[in-house]
């Protein structure tokens, strides 16, 4: 009976090339191929490398088609590898489809890790790491942006997002509606690159300098909002956040009067707060 390959899940720099491990490496270039989001981008970072093992393209557009393919692939012997554009894969980019049916199907898959500009962003954020939650990249469109983010408004732990370039403004402006102004923050820009800054302070402040400064609104971006704090804290943003849903269809006392009962934050500080 046929043993049938692995699948490895490797990691790939985020940014600076020196961060590619030895074993990495040594794994794209012993697989009979490379399952690739990008396989011009990966082509790239192979060449640098002096790695010659064929690429095969795997996005989010053709993943559920392709992924049977590979297990067939694996199951017949081949030994394979998945990688992202960059980073860790399946953490907000595909490949998750790939690694279950492969695991339904009893084969082998096997971690190289590496790069995620998660991990990297919270590392030397300075806010609580302990316990957080991992939002990935929030909706594009801005009414679904703000109700997603105003339903995470009483979320005790660190928050962690990824953006664009092309929305973090809006994302910030929404993030300063949902969580208030004073919310400490982090956004880190362009990690382990050229023209990396990581800039702390409230959300307010982030978003005044992102809106000031050209250079702070490109690149791709790790937003991390502390968490609501227990008790007293995560009141008054639960009823901020009820407070501006009801101050659409009723007046304001009366929505700070309501927002008060069910959150049971003082009503001044939602009806003063807006």
């Amino acid at each position: 009976m046929q043993r049938s390959g692995t699948l490895f899940v490797v990691a790939t720099p985020i940014g600076n090339l020196g961060d590619f491990s030895a074993r990495g490496r040594e794994v794209l270039a012993s697989v009979t191929a490379i399952c690739a989001e990008d396989t011009r981008r990966s082509g790239q970072l192979l060449a640098h490398f002096g790695i010659a093992t064929p690429l095969l393209a795997l996005h989010e557009h053709n993943e559920d088609a392709i992924a049977q393919k590979v297990v067939a692939r694996l199951l017949a012997g081949d030994s394979l590898a998945l990688v992202s554009d960059a980073g860790t894969p399946l953490v907000s980019d595909p490949g998750f489809r790939l690694v279950r049916a492969a695991r339904e199907a009893g084969v082998q898959v096997s971690p190289v890790p590496g790069a995620s500009a998660l991990v990297a962003a919270l590392s030397v954020a300075g806010l609580p790491s302990d316990r957080f939650i991992f939002e990935g990249f929030l909706p594009a469109k801005p009414k679904a942006r703000r109700e997603h983010l105003q339903g995470l408004a009483s979320e005790p732990r660190t928050l962690i997002f990824y953006e664009s370039s092309h929305r973090i403004e809006e994302a910030l402006d929404d993030a300063v509606a949902a969580f208030g102004a004073e919310r400490p923050a982090v956004l880190a820009r362009e990690l382990t690159k050229l023209f990396e800054t990581v800039l702390d302070g409230t959300l307010a402040q982030l978003s005044e300098r992102v809106r000031a400064d050209d250079n702070q609104r490109k690149g791709e971006f790790v937003l991390m909002v502390h968490g609501a704090g227990e008790d007293a804290d995560a009141k008054i943003v639960e009823g901020r956040r009820i407070y501006a849903t009801l101050a659409k269809h009723l007046p304001p006392s009366t929505a700070a009067k309501l927002a008060s009962e069910l959150s049971g934050a003082p009503r001044k500080a939602l009806y003063g707060g807006e």
